[in-house]
């Protein structure tokens, strides 16, 4: 087996992800938990001379996009080291107060009151290991969570609070799946996604049948100038929690876009530190207020919320 990669920090990951258009060539990433960079590859069956010159090219097309400037490598490993190795950086992981995240592979134990996701990995973006995922998972427990509610201007706070049956999730750049599976599990209804890769909305079908819940999943991009429309959508077509996990310059770009199917709150999240300001800002401008923020190692994700009057007027 043949492989072409790239070692670069941890921050580059998500936008070579997100702008890595290689065709039929898949691009995976895995950190050791002891080193300070993440290795991007793509597997090549054919390690002929054409298919290491197009994945090459492929890729450093997408780190010239990016901006990060890092060395090509190629190589040779056997079958047999490769197909599970990425196996070993994925373990059963406790997430917020009530998320369990459990690789396929993995025997299920016991949960504690917690609800269990099944995750495979496989060929699309969200495990609950990248800070941005695990933020989002949190954000969906407190939402939907007992004890959690939102007040009236806007804060989190205690109590009985909103449980998630009877709300609507929609699910912005699904990848895995991981994110609606978690809305699905802690009761919300109406739960659907949507990304830009038909590997990942595959992907997503995959682990939402392994998890037994039933989700709307397509696939369609931001900027088309027409309405993602899931089987079942909720009234007037917004939603009372979205999650847009995405790059943060993209959140800016398609802010009037994403700001559309908000009933009540948003999560904004794929956003470096030093960008989160202006993404913020963006949404400020029309009309939303941020209830809090979570800021993990060089990614912040924020919860945003309609003020009642505006929620009420768009219901």
């Amino acid at each position: 087996m043949t492989f072409v990669g790239c070692s670069v920090p941890e921050r580059y990951v998500n936008p070579l992800f997100e702008v890595f258009d290689g065709g039929d060539f898949i691009l995976s990433s895995f950190r050791d938990v002891e080193e300070d960079f993440t290795r991007l590859r793509i597997y090549l069956e054919d390690g002929g001379e054409e298919s290491v010159a197009a994945a090459s090219k492929a890729l450093k097309s997408a780190m010239e996009i990016v901006g990060v400037d890092a060395a090509l490598e190629t190589g040779e490993i056997a079958d047999e080291d490769w197909k599970f190795s990425y196996r070993r950086h994925f373990k059963t992981e406790a997430i917020g107060r009530r998320l369990l995240v459990v690789p396929a592979w993995e025997m299920p134990q016991a949960a504690d009151g917690r609800e269990t996701i099944v995750m495979d990995p496989g060929l699309a973006f969200g495990t609950g290991k990248h800070e941005t995922t695990r933020a989002c998972l949190e954000y969906i427990d407190e939402v939907g969570g007992d004890g959690e509610r939102v007040t009236g201007n806007g804060e989190l706070g205690t109590g009985n609070g909103e449980r998630g049956t009877g709300k609507s999730f929609l699910d912005m750049g699904c990848g895995s799946g991981i994110l609606s599976i978690a809305a699905a599990k802690l009761g919300f209804r109406d739960v659907a996604g949507f990304d830009v890769d038909q590997t990942a909305v595959d992907a997503a079908v995959e682990n939402a049948e392994a998890n037994n819940v039933k989700i709307d999943l397509g696939k369609f991009a931001l900027g088309r100038g027409e309405a993602f429309s899931a089987a079942v959508p909720p009234a007037g077509g917004k939603y009372d929690l979205v999650a847009a996990n995405i790059l943060g310059l993209l959140l800016i770009r398609f802010a009037d876009e994403i700001v559309r199917y908000v009933g009540k709150r948003l999560i904004i999240s794929g956003i470096l530190n030093e960008l989160y300001p202006e993404v913020l800002a963006a949404y400020e401008m029309r009309g939303l207020k941020e209830v809090s923020r979570k800021t993990f190692g060089e990614w912040t994700t924020g919860l945003l919320a309609l003020p009642p009057s505006l929620a009420a007027a768009r219901a």
